[in-house]
């Protein structure tokens, strides 16, 4: 095996990765194609370019992103370090000066002896991937011509190139008192059945699977016609997020945002994604005007997503248009909806919680390729590889972070089996739930950021 570590990217992951390898003694292949090609989105010849937002998002412990900043300061981030370092005022949240940060993180790798900088354009990933370990970390915007090498790769006959992802909310906020579980047509089979029998059954089937978690179906939340207006009305006026030119015509193509299909009349959602067809609010006995659906989204069931809900809404605005659905007045969005250029592979299917791919062991996908969503989340899958990396080529045993950190949670969430495997950031809906009820968000983040807290420390002394 050969006696160094190819890094393939220098964004953020790739950054990361390389300084915890090189800080260890080990040498460091780091290819990075700026400046002799850039992407799109770039024009800085420096690396851990950042490019959509300076913010590092929120500092507080009780913020999912806060707490996963903080585990990786336990951990000796390089990148955190650095942004702690050159912030700029963001009250809460930690934003940063893009060009003194790229460069801050550039002047640091440069000074590592063991690390070499290629900068050129990686056109041959098979010859680099000959007997030796390499971690792939090639971004959200990685080449065509790479992206073809990836899938030959991975064995898969096309990657994703955008990201067309409805939003996520946890399910214990959502009322119950309005939405109740079962699929299509499963109830208007039934509906002969006395009303009064069928809503007494309607009540034990929720509770069941309250209690059990094991029935396989949606939540339904019903509509009424006056409920329906208001929200279509809010929504076709609600604020989007600009897209980059060369977003727009590949994302519209492929996948058309709910904003856009409700502009198209008033009863277009009603006969799309909202259409009641197949079911009666066990309210009423009757067919709801429109109905929106929740799907399971993750094994633990304590997530699930809004059906057809892809949108390009800015973060704010589908928080307050999507609480008007009746059942999500007090929901708890543990991921908004995205529409953005975005390459990525399946990774539940390929990669393992160290990030290293299944079907070669000398391999490691990093970064949003990777699956994780957010500048903080690709640094900490960096860290995860770099440190298998290192364990690997020293011919040592893997190092599987605890499901109860937010880096082990998010490793868990992207090599964990899924039907419509979609990015993700850091979020408390990811991490175990407390064996305690407890009502209070802040409380019970702050409970679920200590417990994560001390388990990473108590493995952190061993690494």
């Amino acid at each position: 095996m050969k006696d160094y570590i190819t890094i393939i990217g220098g964004g953020l992951a790739g950054a990361e990765a390389a300084y915890q390898i090189g800080k260890r003694g080990i040498k460091v292949k780091l290819y990075e194609m700026k400046p002799t090609k850039y992407s799109p989105a770039h024009s800085s010849e420096n690396l851990a370019e950042i490019v959509c937002s300076n913010s590092f998002k929120s500092n507080l412990h009780t913020n999912a992103c806060g707490l996963l900043k903080e585990e990786l300061r336990l951990l000796n981030s390089l990148l955190i370090k650095i942004a702690d370092e050159v912030q700029v005022p963001a009250g809460q949240a930690l934003a940063v000066d893009r060009e003194s940060f790229a460069k801050r993180v550039t002047e640091e790798l440069e000074k590592i002896e063991n690390i070499e900088i290629i900068r050129k354009e990686v056109t041959n990933l098979e010859e680099l991937i000959q007997d030796g370990i390499v971690i792939i970390a090639t971004g959200p915007l990685t080449s065509d011509e790479l992206s073809k090498q990836i899938q030959k790769l991975t064995g898969q006959d096309k990657l994703a190139f955008y990201d067309a992802a409805a939003p996520i909310v946890q399910k214990e906020s959502v009322n119950m008192n309005i939405a109740f579980w079962g699929d299509r047509y499963e109830q208007e089979r039934k509906k002969e059945e006395n009303i009064e029998d069928w809503q007494e059954r309607i009540k034990i089937n929720n509770k069941n699977i309250e209690d059990t978690g094991k029935e396989a179906s949606y939540i339904n939340l019903p509509m009424n016609k006056e409920e329906y207006e208001k929200f279509c009305n809010e929504l076709v006026n609600a604020e989007v997020v600009e897209l980059h030119k060369f977003e727009k015509r590949e994302i519209f193509e492929g996948c058309m945002p709910i904003e856009i299909m409700a502009k198209r009349g008033i009863d277009t959602l009603r006969f799309g994604p909202l259409k009641p067809v197949g079911f009666t609010d066990p309210r009423t006995g009757r067919r709801p005007y429109a109905i929106v659906q929740l799907r399971q989204d993750n094994s633990a069931g304590n997530l699930f997503n809004m059906v057809g809900f892809q949108t390009n809404l800015k973060f704010g605005e589908q928080k307050r248009v999507f609480n008007m659905i009746p059942g999500l007045e007090e929901a708890t969005f543990v991921k908004y909806g995205v529409m953005h250029r975005n390459t990525f592979i399946n990774s539940p299917k390929l990669l393992d919680r160290t990030y290293n791919l299944k079907l070669n062991k000398n391999i490691y996908f990093a970064g949003q390729i990777s699956g994780v969503e957010g500048y903080v989340e690709s640094i900490s899958s960096g860290m995860v590889c770099a440190l298998n990396a290192i364990n690997k080529i020293k011919g040592k045993n893997p190092i599987i972070f605890p499901e109860k950190t937010m880096i082990g949670a998010l490793a868990n969430y992207i090599s964990t089996p899924k039907e419509n495997f979609q990015p993700m950031n850091a979020n408390f809906g990811i991490l175990p739930n407390l064996e305690e009820k407890i009502k209070d968000k802040k409380v019970k983040y702050g409970k679920l950021a200590d417990m994560s807290i001390n388990v990473l420390k108590a493995i952190s002394i061993k690494l």
